[in-house]
């Protein structure tokens, strides 16, 4: 099947024009990062509840996975998240959501809270299972990674 080689002029002004309207381009720089979140957010607000939300021929379904993925490589490249173990992950929620260690009867009593953060003890499944419920983040967060010792 032959390629069909679009009119590059029509498509530069579109282009243009498109930028001008919707605010957003390449993204290159943190405005650029900021725009097109507003404009996921924008999208999203805007067809949450409605059946066009779950459409992928909507219009917007096309424009939101194009920004979505611009959007990820960007964050790869300029926000990436350093490595970091279970224990240190469950710090960090710990210190964002303060709480203190007997505040996670969940994961065991404060002396077993001890004892992960000293990295003294491995967190078990259902450990994670609680602290996924509790914070909303991936279980493989709180996995042991091989290459990390």
């Amino acid at each position: 099947m032959e390629a069909v080689i679009p009119d590059l002029t029509e498509v530069a002004r579109s282009y243009a024009e498109f930028r001008a309207i919707a605010g957003v381009g390449a993204i290159r720089n943190e405005a650029d990062y900021g725009r097109a979140l507003a404009l996921i957010e924008a999208i999203l607000d805007k067809t949450r509840g409605t059946p066009m939300r779950e459409d992928p021929s909507h219009p917007l379904a096309d424009l939101l996975d194009l920004l979505t993925a611009a959007v990820h490589e960007y964050e790869a490249d300029h926000h990436a998240i350093p490595a970091s173990s279970p224990r240190e992950v469950l710090r960090f929620l710990m210190d964002q959501h303060g709480l203190n260690q007997s505040d996670l009867p969940e994961v065991g009593s404060q002396s077993v809270m001890s004892e992960i953060l000293a990295g003294r003890r491995m967190l078990n499944t259902r450990q994670i299972a609680a602290l996924v419920e509790r914070f909303h983040v991936r279980a493989d967060a709180f996995i042991e990674r091989a290459d990390a010792h």
